[in-house]
């Protein structure tokens, strides 16, 4: 089983100098420890204990990260990740003297968070001065008795939180906190963006039942496709079925609302929500449907860039494969490490798209067979189903597990079940729509039978 990374600490956060709907004040980017730092001093005093101190750190840490990793305010169409209203978040002045004992303190402890056992992400630490405030959360002056008996500042967070939390520490920094992939998700596609998708529509199911439970595989469906229309339906969206933006946004906000995590309530995050089927990078030694599509994008790409070699489209990741794809990352100015990420991914799509779609129309004859850069399903109408009818139907005609196919331009449902009876037989994802590696093997089989 393959999860998601441990939450990420942010290079830098976007604080909102004002209530959320105040659009008279500005935002300002600040470096992550930096905030911790001006927050902290803002809240607390440095004369008191150390575990007292440190207690309290951890708290703003927490308070923030939530904030980030959950997108609060991003899911909202705001764009920022937290405010300075103490109303709504924490105390933030721009431009203050920070305390020296709070600043060194604040250097070692930044990248560490708190989670409750089983759950993934940074707990909401709901928090109050205890003395002109009173909540349910942390007692910031209620932690300096606590540090006067020599209680740790694990200690003093168990006393307000519940024995069942821990810290982690040295998390990873990065710069790249949003979750938006970049791209729309739509019929046909597969991978661990659109399992992320069915994961949260199958828990927001359970408080909106008319959303269908999918199976959490990955693989862009009519099943997953429906359940986006009626989520999108009941959420007053577009029901286009098709994952862009603000369906993505507001996916994120629902879920974060029914699962309360942004609540002391929270119910939590667990390894099995992170489940994701598909490797999160291709490397030498990797095997399977994502790099036989990888292959086939650096092949193409290759008849047209002599920088860049030419590979066997086997599905297996091997030296040739690894050696292409530097080639590539060094040609397209990407870190040259031979991993295929997300990032590398779309750049070879861009590359291939671009290619394609610069092919003169007079010469396009000769490329019929080359795959057109976006998916077939069903539905669509227009001359590759007509061409791809074409194959399938002479494929049903030559083989005993490809049911008949007629050739009427428009992509039905028996175009649908033969595609799907493919990629049965060729372990590719059963979708139903020609995607690259589906499109692939049609033409393999095609003219395997035409050369007989």
């Amino acid at each position: 089983m393959t999860v998601s990374e441990q939450p990420i600490i942010p290079k830098d956060i976007v604080v909102h100098l004002g209530n959320p709907d105040d659009p008279n004040v500005e935002n300002i980017t600040v470096p992550f420890p930096e905030y911790v730092k001006n927050v902290a001093s803002s809240e607390i005093y440095p004369t008191w204990p150390d575990s007292s101190i440190d207690a309290n750190l951890y708290v703003i840490i927490n308070y923030a990260l939530n904030r980030i990793y959950t997108e609060w305010y991003r899911n909202q169409g705001y764009d920022f990740d937290i405010t300075n209203s103490t109303a709504f978040d924490q105390a933030f002045v721009k431009d203050r003297d920070v305390f020296r004992n709070i600043s060194i303190k604040s250097d070692e402890l930044f990248n560490n968070y708190i989670r409750k056992e089983g759950s993934i992400e940074p707990y909401f630490t709901s928090f109050c001065d205890g003395v002109k405030v009173k909540c349910d959360g942390l007692s910031q002056w209620g932690t300096v008795p606590l540090a006067e008996e020599g209680k740790s500042a694990l200690d003093i967070l168990k006393n307000y939180y519940g024995d069942d939390i821990e810290i982690v520490e040295n998390a990873p920094v990065s710069e790249d906190t949003e979750s938006y992939p970049g791209t729309i998700l739509r019929l046909g596609d597969i991978g661990n963006d659109v399992a992320t998708i069915e994961v949260k529509l199958n828990r927001i199911g359970k408080n909106y039942p008319a959303i269908p439970q999918v199976e959490e595989d990955g693989v862009y469906g009519p099943k997953t496709e429906e359940a986006v229309k009626t989520f999108q339906k009941i959420f007053n969206l577009n029901p286009d079925g098709i994952v862009g933006k603000s369906t993505w946004y507001k996916i994120n906000y629902i879920y974060t609302a029914v699962k309360e995590l942004g609540e002391l309530t929270s119910e939590g995050i667990s390894v099995t929500d992170l489940y994701r089927p598909f490797a999160d990078k291709l490397q030498l030694g990797s095997y399977g449907i994502e790099v036989k599509t990888l292959q086939y994008y650096l092949d193409f790409i290759s008849f047209y860039n002599d920088n860049i070699d030419p590979v066997t489209i086997d599905g297996i990741f091997g030296e040739k494969t690894e050696n292409a794809v530097k080639q590539f990352q060094k040609e397209y100015g990407l870190e040259v490490n031979g991993i295929v990420d997300l990032k590398n991914f779309r750049k070879l799509e861009e590359v291939y798209d671009d290619i394609y779609s610069s092919i003169p129309p007079e010469t396009m004859s000769e490329y019929v067979d080359i795959y057109p850069g976006y998916v077939l399903f069903l539905g669509l109408s227009n001359p590759k189903v007509t061409l791809i009818q074409q194959y399938l139907k002479l494929i049903s005609e030559n083989t005993d597990y490809v049911s008949p196919v007629k050739v009427t331009g428009v992509y039905d449902n028996q175009t649908d079940k033969a595609v799907r009876q493919i990629q049965d037989r060729f372990a590719i994802p059963i979708t139903g729509t020609v995607d690259p590696a589906t499109w692939y093997q049609i033409i393999q089989l095609k003219d395997s039978f035409q050369e007989e």
